[in-house]
Protein backbone atom coordinates (compact mmCIF):
# COMPACT_ATOMS: atom_id res chain seq x y z
CA UNK A 1 0.00 0.00 0.00
CA UNK A 2 1.20 3.78 -1.18
CA UNK A 3 0.83 6.53 1.30
CA UNK A 4 0.03 9.93 -0.88
CA UNK A 5 0.47 12.54 0.78
CA UNK A 6 -1.79 15.49 -0.28
CA UNK A 7 -1.32 19.46 -1.47
CA UNK A 8 -4.15 21.62 -2.16
CA UNK A 9 -4.04 24.51 -3.69
CA UNK A 10 -5.82 27.26 -3.54
CA UNK A 11 -5.12 30.69 -4.99
CA UNK A 12 -1.36 29.34 -5.14
CA UNK A 13 -1.04 28.20 -1.59
CA UNK A 14 -1.51 24.89 0.08
CA UNK A 15 -4.89 24.77 2.13
CA UNK A 16 -6.96 21.89 3.60
CA UNK A 17 -10.86 21.67 3.28
CA UNK A 18 -13.52 20.63 5.53
CA UNK A 19 -16.06 18.59 3.47
CA UNK A 20 -14.95 20.04 0.25
CA UNK A 21 -16.29 23.76 1.29
CA UNK A 22 -13.91 26.37 -0.24
CA UNK A 23 -14.91 29.15 2.78
CA UNK A 24 -13.46 26.23 4.87
CA UNK A 25 -9.79 26.48 3.79
CA UNK A 26 -6.69 26.72 6.34
CA UNK A 27 -3.72 27.84 4.78
CA UNK A 28 -0.58 25.15 5.41
CA UNK A 29 2.02 26.75 3.49
CA UNK A 30 2.30 29.81 1.07
CA UNK A 31 4.98 27.38 -0.49
CA UNK A 32 3.83 24.20 -1.41
CA UNK A 33 7.07 23.30 -3.03
CA UNK A 34 8.37 23.48 0.25
CA UNK A 35 6.04 20.70 1.26
CA UNK A 36 6.91 18.51 -1.68
CA UNK A 37 10.28 18.56 -0.58
CA UNK A 38 9.47 17.36 2.62
CA UNK A 39 7.40 14.44 1.81
CA UNK A 40 10.11 13.05 -0.59
CA UNK A 41 12.32 13.57 2.32
CA UNK A 42 10.15 11.87 4.59
CA UNK A 43 10.27 8.59 1.93
CA UNK A 44 6.97 9.27 0.32
CA UNK A 45 7.14 7.94 -3.20
CA UNK A 46 4.33 9.92 -4.63
CA UNK A 47 2.54 13.43 -4.44
CA UNK A 48 -1.23 13.96 -4.60
CA UNK A 49 -2.38 17.44 -6.24
CA UNK A 50 -5.35 18.98 -5.93
CA UNK A 51 -6.11 22.16 -7.73
CA UNK A 52 -9.13 23.44 -6.04
CA UNK A 53 -9.69 26.96 -8.42
CA UNK A 54 -10.10 24.39 -11.27
CA UNK A 55 -12.45 21.87 -9.88
CA UNK A 56 -14.80 24.48 -9.54
CA UNK A 57 -13.76 26.71 -12.86
CA UNK A 58 -13.06 23.90 -15.11
CA UNK A 59 -9.73 24.58 -15.72
CA UNK A 60 -6.18 24.66 -14.70
CA UNK A 61 -5.69 27.84 -12.09
CA UNK A 62 -2.63 27.05 -10.26
CA UNK A 63 -0.19 25.79 -13.20
CA UNK A 64 2.86 28.27 -11.55
CA UNK A 65 2.67 26.14 -8.51
CA UNK A 66 2.08 22.64 -9.74
CA UNK A 67 5.23 23.83 -12.03
CA UNK A 68 7.52 24.66 -9.44
CA UNK A 69 6.83 21.56 -7.51
CA UNK A 70 7.86 19.61 -10.74
CA UNK A 71 10.88 21.59 -10.41
CA UNK A 72 12.00 20.89 -6.85
CA UNK A 73 10.96 17.20 -6.29
CA UNK A 74 11.54 13.71 -8.21
CA UNK A 75 7.91 12.62 -6.44
CA UNK A 76 5.81 10.99 -9.24
CA UNK A 77 2.52 13.44 -9.23
CA UNK A 78 -1.01 13.05 -9.91
CA UNK A 79 -3.26 15.78 -10.15
CA UNK A 80 -6.91 16.05 -10.14
CA UNK A 81 -9.11 19.21 -9.89
CA UNK A 82 -11.30 20.18 -13.00
CA UNK A 83 -9.65 18.50 -15.62
CA UNK A 84 -12.14 17.82 -18.16
CA UNK A 85 -10.69 17.69 -22.08
CA UNK A 86 -7.48 16.37 -23.41
CA UNK A 87 -6.10 19.62 -24.12
CA UNK A 88 -5.87 19.91 -20.13
CA UNK A 89 -4.83 16.14 -19.74
CA UNK A 90 -1.92 17.18 -22.45
CA UNK A 91 -0.78 20.66 -20.18
CA UNK A 92 -0.23 18.47 -17.15
CA UNK A 93 1.79 15.47 -18.96
CA UNK A 94 3.93 18.48 -20.92
CA UNK A 95 4.49 19.87 -17.20
CA UNK A 96 5.84 16.96 -15.51
CA UNK A 97 2.80 15.56 -14.19
CA UNK A 98 2.72 11.83 -14.01
CA UNK A 99 -1.16 10.67 -14.04
CA UNK A 100 -4.27 12.67 -13.79
CA UNK A 101 -7.36 12.39 -11.88
CA UNK A 102 -10.08 12.68 -13.89
CA UNK A 103 -13.60 13.12 -11.29
CA UNK A 104 -16.63 14.53 -12.70
CA UNK A 105 -16.09 13.81 -16.04
CA UNK A 106 -16.12 10.40 -15.19
CA UNK A 107 -19.76 10.62 -14.64
CA UNK A 108 -20.87 12.65 -17.31
CA UNK A 109 -18.54 11.14 -20.32
CA UNK A 110 -17.46 7.86 -18.92
CA UNK A 111 -16.05 7.03 -22.59
CA UNK A 112 -14.07 10.24 -22.51
CA UNK A 113 -12.57 8.61 -19.79
CA UNK A 114 -12.12 4.98 -21.62
CA UNK A 115 -10.82 6.60 -24.73
CA UNK A 116 -7.86 8.74 -22.77
CA UNK A 117 -6.87 6.05 -20.55
CA UNK A 118 -5.63 4.37 -23.49
CA UNK A 119 -3.51 7.18 -24.11
CA UNK A 120 -2.45 8.77 -20.98
CA UNK A 121 -2.07 7.51 -17.32
CA UNK A 122 -5.61 7.83 -16.10
CA UNK A 123 -6.46 7.71 -12.22
CA UNK A 124 -10.60 7.92 -11.55
CA UNK A 125 -11.94 9.89 -8.75
CA UNK A 126 -14.84 9.09 -7.33
CA UNK A 127 -15.96 10.99 -4.45
CA UNK A 128 -19.54 10.35 -2.59
CA UNK A 129 -21.55 12.09 -0.38
CA UNK A 130 -24.18 9.12 1.37
CA UNK A 131 -22.63 6.49 -1.08
CA UNK A 132 -23.94 8.86 -3.92
CA UNK A 133 -21.47 10.08 -6.42
CA UNK A 134 -20.31 13.66 -5.98
CA UNK A 135 -19.43 16.27 -8.98
CA UNK A 136 -18.65 19.89 -9.60
CA UNK A 137 -16.12 19.95 -6.77
CA UNK A 138 -18.50 18.21 -4.52
CA UNK A 139 -21.31 21.15 -5.23
CA UNK A 140 -23.76 18.42 -6.54
CA UNK A 141 -24.89 14.91 -5.80
CA UNK A 142 -25.79 13.07 -7.84
CA UNK A 143 -28.25 9.72 -8.48
CA UNK A 144 -25.57 7.31 -9.10
CA UNK A 145 -24.15 4.79 -6.78
CA UNK A 146 -20.53 5.13 -6.52
CA UNK A 147 -20.38 1.34 -6.50
CA UNK A 148 -22.21 1.67 -9.95
CA UNK A 149 -19.65 4.50 -11.33
CA UNK A 150 -16.42 1.87 -10.01
CA UNK A 151 -17.84 -1.21 -11.60
CA UNK A 152 -18.19 0.99 -14.76
CA UNK A 153 -14.05 1.07 -15.05
CA UNK A 154 -13.74 -2.00 -14.21
CA UNK A 155 -11.83 -2.95 -17.85
CA UNK A 156 -10.99 0.38 -18.60
CA UNK A 157 -7.43 0.75 -18.89
CA UNK A 158 -7.69 3.03 -15.46
CA UNK A 159 -4.59 3.21 -13.52
CA UNK A 160 -6.34 3.09 -9.99
CA UNK A 161 -9.78 4.51 -8.28
CA UNK A 162 -9.41 7.37 -5.44
CA UNK A 163 -12.56 6.90 -3.39
CA UNK A 164 -13.31 9.78 -1.29
CA UNK A 165 -16.34 9.75 1.60
CA UNK A 166 -16.99 13.18 1.38
CA UNK A 167 -19.16 13.31 4.48
CA UNK A 168 -15.26 12.64 6.58
CA UNK A 169 -13.44 14.81 3.93
CA UNK A 170 -10.76 17.15 6.41
CA UNK A 171 -12.64 15.93 9.44
CA UNK A 172 -10.22 14.05 11.11
CA UNK A 173 -12.80 11.63 12.04
CA UNK A 174 -11.70 7.93 10.56
CA UNK A 175 -11.38 6.71 7.22
CA UNK A 176 -14.34 4.59 5.43
CA UNK A 177 -12.62 1.45 5.48
CA UNK A 178 -15.91 -0.36 4.26
CA UNK A 179 -16.71 2.23 1.41
CA UNK A 180 -13.12 1.74 0.04
CA UNK A 181 -13.86 -2.09 0.34
CA UNK A 182 -16.93 -1.56 -1.91
CA UNK A 183 -15.43 0.25 -4.32
CA UNK A 184 -12.28 -2.27 -4.57
CA UNK A 185 -14.68 -5.13 -5.21
CA UNK A 186 -16.78 -3.99 -7.19
CA UNK A 187 -14.09 -2.20 -9.33
CA UNK A 188 -11.56 -5.02 -9.49
CA UNK A 189 -8.43 -2.29 -9.76
CA UNK A 190 -6.68 -0.84 -7.34
CA UNK A 191 -8.28 1.61 -5.32
CA UNK A 192 -6.90 4.23 -3.00
CA UNK A 193 -8.41 5.39 -0.27
CA UNK A 194 -9.52 9.36 1.02
CA UNK A 195 -11.06 10.97 3.64
CA UNK A 196 -11.23 11.58 7.32
CA UNK A 197 -7.94 9.36 7.65
CA UNK A 198 -6.16 10.70 11.54
CA UNK A 199 -3.83 8.62 12.92
CA UNK A 200 -1.91 5.25 12.35
CA UNK A 201 -4.81 2.85 13.76
CA UNK A 202 -6.67 4.68 10.20
CA UNK A 203 -3.08 2.87 8.42
CA UNK A 204 -3.20 -0.30 10.49
CA UNK A 205 -7.14 -0.71 9.29
CA UNK A 206 -6.47 -0.41 5.33
CA UNK A 207 -3.64 -2.66 5.62
CA UNK A 208 -5.26 -5.04 7.02
CA UNK A 209 -7.71 -5.16 4.38
CA UNK A 210 -4.68 -6.03 1.47
CA UNK A 211 -7.10 -5.13 -0.76
CA UNK A 212 -6.40 -1.02 -0.80
CA UNK A 213 -3.39 0.00 -3.04
CA UNK A 214 -3.35 3.40 -1.38
CA UNK A 215 -3.95 5.99 1.05
CA UNK A 216 -4.36 9.68 1.26
CA UNK A 217 -3.13 11.69 4.05
CA UNK A 218 -3.34 15.58 4.26
CA UNK A 219 -5.10 16.95 7.44
CA UNK A 220 -4.33 14.07 9.74
CA UNK A 221 -0.43 15.44 8.87
CA UNK A 222 -1.17 18.82 8.72
CA UNK A 223 -2.15 18.89 12.07
CA UNK A 224 -0.33 16.22 13.57
CA UNK A 225 -2.56 13.73 14.26
CA UNK A 226 -0.27 11.00 12.27
CA UNK A 227 3.28 11.03 12.41
CA UNK A 228 4.15 10.56 8.59
CA UNK A 229 7.67 9.23 9.14
CA UNK A 230 6.14 6.51 11.03
CA UNK A 231 3.64 5.42 8.71
CA UNK A 232 6.19 5.22 5.95
CA UNK A 233 8.34 3.29 8.13
CA UNK A 234 5.22 0.92 8.71
CA UNK A 235 4.61 0.33 5.25
CA UNK A 236 8.39 -0.03 4.21
CA UNK A 237 8.83 -2.44 6.98
CA UNK A 238 5.65 -4.55 5.60
CA UNK A 239 6.49 -4.41 2.33
CA UNK A 240 10.35 -5.92 2.73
Amino acid sequence: MDILPAIDLKDGVAVRLTKGLMESAKIYSNEPWELAKKFEQMGSKWLHLVDLNGAFAGTPKNLEQIEKIRQNCNLKLEIGGGIRDEETIKKYIDLGVDRVILGSIALRNPNFVKSVAKRYRVVVGIDAIDGYVAVEGWAEKSTMLATDLAREFADAGVEAIICTDVGKDGTLSGVNVDFTLEIARASGIDTIASGGVKDMQDIEALLATKEVSGVIVGKAYYEGTLELQKAFELVKTLKS
